[in-house]
């Protein structure tokens, strides 16, 4: 139930119906979308949502669904049903381009069966009669009109016709040249007059050339005449369009006929095209609005994340502004939300939002917000927007309110959704307060769901203090003294009123007896929330600033974890490495000692002999011996100091990178597409110049190696004419000749073997090629030419 029926437009829900209305492509479909109304029943919404939801996917995937046409196939199907009537050509047409459509849309789904089981259901059991395209193809043409043998009489009566038409422009040719001999015609050629083809005879030769007047020029000196021959041409010709468009009429009647029997059919796939052209618009709407699919639940409560108004995002699209998302949650233990804060501060928008949103869902249509946003069902949805003053009615703003108020009461429920903006105005603050409270008393005893917007502080006190109600306010920013459109849940928000007043630069006296007159306590009370409100935007601030140093120092420990596993992986190596050597040098100083006691023992121990060796043997072992690194010395940076974005090569290497980050004595380099960890020591600056020349060599080098892996040692010519084979010979070869390739094979064909005699004279123009030969007579023969270089 919606009450008053008027909050759907108040809530801009007409607004949404016009803007799918503009994607819809037939009559029907747009009458669907007049037609749409909130609905209860869980699994008809759930599945108007996924019809819409999975629509939306194949529109984004650009999946070749082909829609084209949606005519009225129910009026067509309705006119058929009298026996004796008959559908003139372009309506045999339109029923033939939308069946079309329904059979493309029909083998799109069958072809990804269960893909989209929603949409499936559109045309369960729906069968593809192709007979009844069979039947009108036989009659209508590819561009609708009747085809000439539709029937053997029609063929007979179109050939009379044309045969009629050329006797006639025949004999009347003849005798314009005669008249024109005769000087009886008047300035201009043959024309057309009632129909008829005329010659313009002077008035005072009408009496020479016998034939019928049909008209003559505004002075009286021109007649225009049909000649006798030719008007009983003409009359035939006349017959046989009479005889032409009865047998027209028969063989339309006679098609009619046949599709008669395909009624109740036509009718079924009226309704499939109609609810196809409905879900469609429905899904281009939510891709225009950037919808989601949120989560629907059964319960009367809903969880709104980064919900948008539609409306205020198409407008700010179009101005190139975002919307300041909301996000509010219902639900049991949190029925009402009273939302208060600054005037313009976005509170009516917010409680709009949560009712359009609700609206929309309960309708069957996707709604702007994160996909994790629930949202349940309301049985009922009450709204208090607007003044409603009624001269007719003899019903003042106040009275209107109470009006509502009382239905609300007497209807509402725990699935009810109330929604009222600026609770309790309309008449003294002194009574119109308490009176919304009480009716706030009684609506949360109901345990129904709303949002409420309200400035009376009786009703954020009161809402502070009673279970089920919840406080919440508009963020305002004290400094630049603007709204910031962020619902706060939890505190009441002030209404600024001094605050405004000042930086709008209304007079200080006024506002200074204004504070007076507002009373010590109620200044004390804005005063707090003004205050809290200040306390709140510092939080708010401090929390975006802890959340963004959380960032970076993540960032941090991240860069740390890849440079500590990098070290770790540099380290495992080198010690492998020094293992390694360390092994390789043992072995060694092992085989000198074996071969050394081996030539002593040869020498029979002479001592001259047995010193000598020794020396040797001590000269081997130091020369192993692993030298100690001398301590590394203090890094001075080759080229000047090194920052974040300098270029950087290398150190006797051609290898150039730019500088992303410096940790110590490590600095992260892009090279190409690669990052890599390397020592500031090893490293030196160089000019962007410098750096550009290097950049454009190894790109020079990288061209070279693409063009070696995509070049083929063959070329095929064949059906090529003379000069073009010659010019992509000349290509070829010089790509072949700087690529240094030793032969290459050239497919021309044999034919009359002209092409072949012009590439090999051709070819044998290069001072680089050696020689030129057939390919082997199994493989070609001398189709091929191989072309061998020095």
């Amino acid at each position: 139930m919606i009450y008053p029926e008027s909050c759907l437009e108040r809530l801009g829900f007409d607004e949404i119906k016009e803007l799918i209305t503009k994607h819809c492509l037939s009559p029907m479909g747009r009458q669907m979308v007049s037609r749409m109304q909130v609905i209860t029943k869980f699994d008809q919404i759930n599945k108007f949502l996924r019809q819409t939801y999975e629509f939306k996917s194949i529109l984004e995937n650009q999946e070749p669904l082909q829609i084209s046409t949606f005519s009225d196939l129910k009026y067509l199907a309705e006119k058929i049903r009298a026996e004796g009537s008959y559908l003139v050509e372009e309506e045999l047409f339109q029923m033939y381009t939308s069946l079309q459509t329904a059979f493309a849309v029909i083998r799109f789904f069958e072809e990804r069966r269960e893909t989209y089981p929603n949409l499936e259901a559109l045309f369960e059991h729906l069968p593809v009669e192709k007979n009844i395209l069979k039947k009108i193809e036989t009659v209508l043409d590819p561009k609708g009109k009747i085809k000439p043998n539709a029937s053997s009489a029609l063929q007979e009566i179109i050939g009379a016709i044309a045969k009629g038409e050329q006797e006639v422009r025949k004999r009347m040719d003849s005798i314009y040249k005669t008249a024109v001999a005769q000087n009886w015609v008047a300035d201009g050629s043959l024309t057309i007059r009632d129909g008829r083809m005329c010659i313009p005879i002077l008035a005072e030769n009408k009496r020479k050339l016998k034939g019928f007047i049909h008209d003559e020029s505004a002075s009286g000196q021109t007649v225009y005449m049909e000649p006798e021959e030719v008007f009983t041409l003409n009359n035939k010709l006349r017959d046989l369009e009479f005889d032409k468009r009865r047998e027209i009429i028969r063989i339309l009647i006679a098609l009619t006929t046949d599709l008669r029997p395909y009624t109740p059919l036509l009718l079924s796939y009226h309704g499939f095209l109609t609810k196809l052209d409905f879900v469609r618009a429905k899904a281009l709407f939510a891709i225009e609005i950037e919808a989601e699919m949120p989560v629907l639940v059964k319960e009367a409560r809903c969880k709104l994340v980064n919900a948008r108004h539609p409306l205020l995002t198409l407008s700010f699209k179009a101005e190139k502004r975002s919307v300041v998302p909301l996000n509010i949650s219902i639900r049991e233990n949190l029925r009402i939300v009273l939302v208060s804060g600054p005037n313009a501060g976005g509170k009516s928008v917010c409680m709009k939002t949560v009712g359009l949103l609700q609206i929309m869902i309960q309708s069957g249509l996707l709604i702007p917000v994160h996909e994790s946003s629930e949202v349940g069902i309301f049985n009922e949805i009450f709204a208090d927007i607007g003044d409603d003053q009624s001269i007719e009615s003899d019903l003042s703003t106040y009275s209107a309110h109470l009006t509502k108020m009382r239905y609300f009461i007497e209807h509402a429920s725990p699935k009810s959704l109330v929604l009222i903006d600026e609770f309790g105005t309309g008449t003294d603050p002194q009574f119109g307060g308490p009176m919304a409270e009480a009716v706030l008393e009684v609506l949360n005893k109901k345990k129904v769901r709303g949002v409420i917007t309200t400035h009376y502080s009786n009703l954020k006190l009161f809402a502070g203090n009673t279970e089920g109600l919840e406080n919440a306010s508009m963020l305002f920013d004290n400094e630049k003294m603007r709204p910031m459109y962020v619902l706060e849940v939890g505190k009441p928000g002030s209404s600024y009123a001094f605050e405004i007043a000042q930086n709008i630069g209304l007079q200080k006296e006024v506002i200074e007896l204004a504070r007076q007159k507002t009373g010590s306590n109620q200044n004390r009370i804005d005063s707090l929330l003004v205050d809290l409100e200040r306390e709140k935007k510092q939080i708010y601030d401090t929390k975006l600033n802890l959340s963004n140093q959380q960032n970076k120092v993540k960032n941090l420990v991240s860069e740390n974890e890849k440079l500590k596993l990098f070290l770790e992986e540099n380290k495992k190596a080198l010690i492998k490495e020094a293992k390694l050597e360390a092994q390789s040098i043992i072995k060694n100083a092992n085989r000198l000692v074996e071969n050394t006691i081996a030539e002593i023992k040869e020498n029979q121990a002479d001592k001259l002999a047995t010193k000598s060796l020794r020396q040797n043997l001590q000269k081997e072992l130091i020369s192993n011996q692993v030298k100690e690194e001398p301590k590394p010395k203090p890094v001075v940076e080759v080229g000047g100091v090194i920052a974040v974005g300098d270029w950087v090569q290398l150190i006797n290497t051609e290898t150039t990178g730019q500088v992303l980050e410096i940790n110590r004595g490590n600095i992260v380099l892009a090279i190409g597409d690669l990052r890599s960890v390397v020592k500031k020591e090893r490293l030196q600056k160089i000019s962007n110049k410098q750096a550009k020349k290097v950049v454009q060599s190894q790109s020079f080098s990288g061209s070279i190696s693409d063009a070696i892996t995509n070049f083929t040692a063959e070329l095929d010519l064949r059906g090529m004419r003379g000069d073009n084979a010659v010019y992509e010979v000349e290509k070829y070869l010089d790509k072949a000749i700087m690529l240094s390739f030793p032969f290459v094979k050239i497919i021309h064909g044999k034919g009359d073997g002209i092409l072949r005699k012009l590439i090999r004279e051709y070819v044998k123009k290069y001072k680089q090629v050696n020689r030129v030969e057939d390919e082997h007579a199994d493989r070609g023969g001398d189709g091929i030419t191989y072309v061998y270089f020095n």
